[in-house]
């Protein structure tokens, strides 16, 4: 990915309290989580125009190839999600497109986990590849959450990533799936940007998912 992935996604009910969020409720899901996540893409190109035709591939041999990829490190791949990604390029002051895939990975440590998407990010010619583990809240490696909402389109993303600077710029962007699932990772610490945001995007937190883990971008 070539800059801070993220993205948004469905679900359930719990509540924030401690983690700053003022008491909100959102559903946690760390039992339906996989042991990590691997989002990445086999594109290059900066593309701006949403009508362009290379946003409409499947990235099917690519899914392929990046299951085989965490089989052969040792780990096990499950489902893998295709993405339709909308972000924000300070550089280009716009939104810039971008068909990815969320992979789901289980069996995997830390360093196994920073070692397949290493190997991906240098097969595809990637800048870095975002990676995302599943922990408790309580953990001290856990320094992000990952927020799942349903019922938002990509055209509604972009819509509020324009018309809202300061959060396109501190959150980058996001990623919603040929269903209109969205999922957005930010850093624990913004959080409550995070939560906002997703209430721009007219989704009820009440029915949001928030996950807690460990992200990095592996570069």
């Amino acid at each position: 990915m070539k800059q801070r992935l993220r993205v948004l996604v469905a679900v359930g009910v719990l509540t924030l309290g401690a983690t700053g969020a003022g008491g909100a409720e959102a559903s946690q899901a760390t039992r339906d989580c996989p042991t990590a996540e691997i989002f990445a893409t086999d594109n290059t190109a900066i593309i701006t125009d949403q009508r362009d035709p290379r946003l409409r591939t499947r990235l099917t041999r690519f899914d392929r190839e990046v299951r085989g990829i965490v089989r052969a490190n040792g780990a096990r791949p499950g489902t893998s999600t295709l993405l339709d990604g909308v972000f924000w390029s300070g550089d280009l002051k716009r939104t810039t497109y971008e068909r990815s895939r969320a992979f789901d990975v289980d069996r995997v440590g830390a360093d196994g986990l920073h070692h397949i998407a290493d190997v991906i990010r240098k097969q595809y010619r990637q800048e870095s590849v975002l990676t995302f583990r599943c922990l408790p809240r309580t953990s001290p490696d856990t320094d992000a959450v990952e927020i799942q909402a349903s019922g938002v389109s990509a055209a509604r993303l972009h819509d509020a990533l324009v018309a809202d600077p300061a959060a396109a710029d501190r959150l980058g962007g996001g990623s919603v799936t040929l269903g209109g699932r969205l999922i957005l990772i930010a850093p624990l610490a913004d959080l409550p940007l995070a939560r906002d945001f997703t209430r721009k995007l007219g989704v009820d937190w009440k029915a949001a998912t928030v996950r807690y883990g460990d992200e990095e971008f592996v570069a």
